[in-house]
C-alpha cells in the first residue's frame, strides 16, 4: 500500500527539487499557497503498483523522486511498456475520471499529489498552470513518438544509447545544468528492467553496455553509476539526427 509521508508533508514548495520543471513552475507565492492547501505526498516502494488502468482517480500528481513505468495490458495478458515517468513528470489527466494505463514504481517513488477537483478549479482560474500542463503534454507526445521509434526501428546499441541519453538529459535538467560535455548520473533501472522495457534480452543489454564502455562512450562505476565523457559522442550512438531528435 502507498503511504503518506508525514516528514515530506511539511516540505515547502520553494524547496522542491522539481520546482523549476513541474506543472507549478510559473506559480507565484499566493498560487503556491493554494496548491499547498490541496497537496499531499505519497510514497511507494519499488515494484508497487501506483495506479491500475481503469481505476478511478481522485488526484493528479508530479513525480518528485524515483521512476515509474506506464504499461498497457492486452486482452491475452501480455504487457507493453509505453513510457517512463521521471522526476517532474505529471501523472493523471484533469477532466478524465479513470486511469488510462497501469503506473508501476520501478524504484522507490515519491509523488506530490493534488486533490483533483480543487486542482481542476485552480486550472480554470490560473491560465499559466493550464499552459504549463499543455507544454508538458506536448513534450510527452514527442517522447511517446520517440519511444515508438526506439522500440520499432533502432538497433540494440542505439536503443541502449537512446535510453542512456534520455536519462542523462533529464538528470542534467533537474540539476539545472546543460546536457553537454561530460555528464554523470545514476542509472535508475536494472539491466533486467532495461531489457524488458527495450524488448531485448538481458545478455544483449549487458553485451551492448560493455561495448559502449569498451569504445569509450560511457564509463561505469559499479553497476549503476554512469559517466559520459562526451555527451555528443553518446548522441552519435543513438541513431538520431544531429540535435538528438527527441525531447524529454
Amino acid at each position: 500500500m502507498a503511504h503518506h509521508d508525514p516528514q515530506m508533508s511539511a516540505h515547502d514548495c520553494g524547496d522542491c527539487p522539481i520546482r523549476h520543471r513541474a506543472v507549478c513552475a510559473r506559480c507565484e507565492t499566493d498560487e503556491l499557497l493554494r496548491l499547498e492547501q490541496m497537496k499531499y505526498y505519497r510514497s511507494y516502494q519499488a515494484g508497487q503498483t501506483v495506479i491500475w488502468s481503469g481505476d478511478r482517480m481522485d488526484f493528479v500528481a508530479s513525480v518528485v523522486s524515483g521512476i515509474a513505468t506506464l504499461t498497457q495490458t492486452m486482452e491475452d495478458g501480455r504487457r507493453q511498456m509505453v513510457g517512463l515517468l521521471l522526476p517532474s513528470d505529471f501523472v493523471g489527466r484533469p477532466g478524465r475520471q479513470v486511469a488510462a494505463y497501469d503506473v508501476t514504481a520501478t524504484t522507490d517513488l515519491v509523488m506530490c499529489c493534488f486533490r483533483k477537483k480543487p486542482f481542476e478549479e485552480m486550472m480554470s482560474s490560473t491560465p499559466h498552470i493550464a499552459q504549463r500542463l499543455l507544454e508538458m503534454t506536448l513534450d510527452e507526445l514527442d517522447a511517446a513518438r520517440e519511444w515508438m521509434l526506439l522500440l520499432g526501428r533502432k538497433t540494440a546499441r542505439e536503443k541502449i544509447a537512446s535510453l542512456l541519453a534520455i536519462i542523462a538529459r533529464r538528470d542534467a535538467s533537474l540539476k539545472l545544468r546543460s546536457a553537454k560535455g561530460k555528464l554523470a548520473f545514476d542509472l535508475p533501472l536494472t539491466r533486467e528492467e532495461m531489457a524488458d522495457y527495450l524488448g531485448l534480452t538481458l545478455e544483449t543489454v549487458s553485451r551492448q553496455i560493455s561495448a559502449l564502455k569498451k569504445d569509450g562512450v560511457i564509463e561505469l562505476e559499479g553497476k549503476r553509476h554512469i559517466q559520459v565523457p562526451n555527451f555528443d559522442l553518446l548522441l552519435e550512438e543513438t541513431g538520431d539526427d544531429s540535435d538528438g531528435g527527441f525531447l524529454v
